[in-house]
């Protein structure tokens, strides 16, 4: 995989890099904007592209730096952004249709996640929602891989106590862990 690849891998990214782009951002034009400004981003700087690394991996550091940036930006301009919103999963298309049942604890799940710390919200939306390994997670986030697993333990704690569980081990199966280092 090289940046010549990149052109052609791109679309098939375009779903989870927008929904990623929606659960960081909480508004559905931010995330269009996001999703666009990355993208010509990683096009312009598709020889950067390292023949190793994940190509969606690297499109999420870039997702998420774009974010930060937008983030900082409007700080100095003195703008509020605008908060999550559940309203907008609608928009999000569930790969796998579910029962009400399962819809509705997806939706406590959403909210609870949507609750925690910004950090904290980052890593679990990356490692337990986009499925990325903990190293993956550090290099997007440019954090070493302790910092991942102690902001994902402590996540999991939190939403784990809004649920009402106490052990350590159900918490990690309730929130759908994936492979630590992978």
């Amino acid at each position: 995989m090289t940046g010549s690849d990149l052109p052609s891998l791109l679309p098939a990214m375009l779903p989870r890099l927008w929904a990623f782009a929606l659960r960081i951002s909480g508004d559905r034009h931010d995330a269009e904007d996001l999703v666009q400004r990355a993208c010509v981003r990683a096009l312009e700087r598709a020889h950067q592209l390292q023949p190793d690394t994940s190509a969606l991996s690297w499109m999420f550091a870039i997702v998420h730096s774009t974010w930060i940036n937008e983030l900082r930006a409007r700080s100095r301009r003195n703008r509020s952004s605008t908060e999550w919103d559940d309203d907008m999963l609608e928009t999000v298309a569930d790969p796998a249709m579910r029962t009400p049942e399962e819809n509705a604890i997806n939706n406590q799940i959403v909210s609870a996640v949507g609750r925690l710390p910004e950090a904290q919200r980052l890593v679990m939306l990356l490692v337990a929602v986009e499925g990325l390994s903990y190293i993956e997670a550090a290099e997007v986030l440019e954090v070493p891989i302790g910092t991942v697993m102690s902001r994902l333990s402590r996540a999991r704690q939190t939403i784990g106590a809004l649920f009402g569980v106490r052990d350590t081990q159900r918490t990690k199966v309730a929130v759908a862990s994936k492979d630590p280092v992978s």
